[in-house]
């Protein structure tokens, strides 16, 4: 049995694309939740090493190399040369200390600092605190973007799902003018998802990824800067409109969802024209996400 099992925990991770969507949206659920899939591998050889079953060792070497295809460059850290440092956090909206979250932050020496959940009167404070250090800034409803270098250009990106009836502004672009070119940053907030009875409840956010897909495809600027809580893995199909037209990091994990227990990374930093490299997290803040900051090399 653990071989079987064993097998079967590969296919999974090699042929999840396999699974449908068209149900509960499983695929995405499975996505989601994917590089845990290697926990299976150890209670799979405890059962192989209970049982004496040189037929079952054997067969995890299938999953374990599975899993070191899909997730083993993301492992350990880089410290070559980079042009840019960006932070990206979801601060919420019962956050009681947005003085302290933006200090953090600020902390942590990035070029760029992306926001969402920004509603008065904690908006002022961020505000007030970044300024001394981040004299550049847009906000656009409930997302931000605080600069160490000029901005222009700084519109809403309308990414709002049809099923929303009420006032719902979560995307913007703007161009930061940094000294290694201009680039296109846009800063976004996609629809939550849940996981019911009947699957996982991600028709909005699915719908939203998709407009902010074309508005990125459109963009004439070559390089482009995403930041954002996207409520999805980079794994996850739901995100395709936008996964398949920008590079995600290359190393680091960065799980940011729930803070108290991170299991997913769904805050984001993705880039069209550039390298991001290494993504991690930084210490808690007074949100139930976790900041992430990562480094860019552009070209």
């Amino acid at each position: 049995m653990p071989a079987v099992l064993a097998v079967l925990t590969a296919g999974l991770m090699v042929f999840h694309r396999a699974v449908p969507n068209s149900v509960g949206r499983l695929g995405s659920l499975l996505e989601a939740f994917l590089p845990w899939l290697g926990l299976a591998v150890v209670v799979l050889l405890v059962l192989a090493l209970l049982r004496r079953s040189a037929t079952a060792l054997v067969a995890l070497l299938l999953p374990v190399a599975a899993w070191t295809h899909l997730f083993g460059g993301l492992l350990g850290t880089e410290h070559g040369p980079h042009d840019l440092v960006v932070v990206q956090h979801n601060v919420s909206d019962e956050n009681t200390d947005p003085v302290g979250t933006a200090r953090a932050l600020v902390g942590a020496e990035p070029d760029l600092i992306a926001l969402e959940e920004l509603e008065p009167p904690a908006l002022a404070m961020y505000a007030q605190t970044l300024a001394v250090n981040y004299p550049y800034h847009v906000v656009r409803g409930t997302v931000g973007l605080w600069s160490k270098h000029p901005l222009t250009g700084a519109r809403l990106v309308d990414i709002k799902p049809q099923q929303i009836a009420e006032t719902w502004s979560r995307g913007l672009r703007t161009v930061a003018h940094t000294p290694h070119g201009d680039i296109a940053v846009y800063v976004a907030h996609l629809p939550s998802v849940r996981v019911r009875a009947s699957g996982l409840a991600s028709s909005r956010r699915d719908e939203s990824a998709n407009l902010l897909g074309k508005a990125i495809a459109a963009e004439k600027l070559k390089t482009v800067f995403l930041l954002g809580d996207l409520n999805g893995t980079v794994d996850d199909r739901g995100l395709a409109p936008l996964t398949s037209r920008m590079n995600t990091a290359e190393r680091g994990f960065a799980f940011s969802f729930p803070a108290a227990f991170p299991v997913a990374r769904i805050d984001q930093v993705m880039a069209r024209s550039a390298t991001v490299g290494h993504i991690r997290t930084l210490s808690p803040t007074g949100s139930d996400h976790l900041p992430v900051t990562a480094r860019i090399t552009l070209g």
